[in-house]
């Protein structure tokens, strides 16, 4: 399960670069029930985001022959991820990659549970470092045991950095508010900028690995 770090941690750290989740976050923090709503919003999110994995998982492959050995469709499948990274670069290079959808209702926990999991299904740009990083796990030689268990500890990874901000607003309270404000506006900016790099990057990074393997049978990782 080590080997496949050197190609998770930069799918995680691509895919983390969410502005879309951290401005809900920020919303949520603003409520009458700062934390409650915060953590049923990322509870939403993660249940969500790791069931996705597995649906995405089992949609890719039957997961028992997968596991022995990869197969061509595998790279056939990678190829069309990168691709789609591609793509999104180019169309993200406007600088809406970030572009945000906040709910238009009052948050309360129980819709803050439903309304994370369905960010999941709010811009496709930054659900395709994760779809790249399940492909990834199904190429791995893991058991179906091992590779839910680097699925769950992927997105253990994925929602720590959230779960710090939490963190914060629980220690320093409502002076949290304008320090989260600014924080937003700064991702929203990188990510803006540097989020159609980062794709193009990503997908030319897929597609030279699984065009390697369609031709010569040999990944460059």
């Amino acid at each position: 399960m080590i080997d496949l770090l050197p190609a998770l941690i930069p799918l995680l750290i691509v895919d983390v670069l969410n502005p879309v989740l951290f401005a809900l976050i920020v919303v949520a923090v603003g409520t009458s029930k700062p934390l409650t709503n915060s953590i049923a919003l990322l509870a939403g999110h993660t249940f969500a985001y790791f069931v996705s994995g597995v649906i995405i998982a089992l949609g890719l492959a039957q997961i028992s022959d997968r596991l022995q050995n990869p197969q061509p469709l595998d790279f056939v499948i990678q190829l069309l991820i990168g691709g789609l990274c591609l793509w999104a670069a180019l169309a993200s290079r406007d600088g809406n990659a970030s572009k945000e959808k906040t709910p238009e209702r009052e948050l309360t926990p129980l819709f803050s549970f439903g309304y994370g999991a369905l960010v999941n299904f709010i811009g496709v740009p930054f659900a395709l470092p994760y779809f790249a990083a399940v492909d990834q796990i199904l190429k791995a030689d893991l058991s179906v045991e091992s590779s839910v268990f680097m699925l769950a500890i992927y997105n253990a990874a994925y929602v720590l950095p959230f779960l710090l901000v939490l963190v914060l607003v629980a220690l320093v309270g409502d002076s949290s508010k304008p320090v989260l404000e600014k924080i937003n506006n700064a991702m929203v900016s990188v990510v803006d900028k540097f989020m159609p790099a980062l794709l193009f990057i990503l997908g030319a990074a897929l597609a030279a690995d699984s065009i390697r393997f369609l031709v010569s049978g040999k990944t460059l990782w």
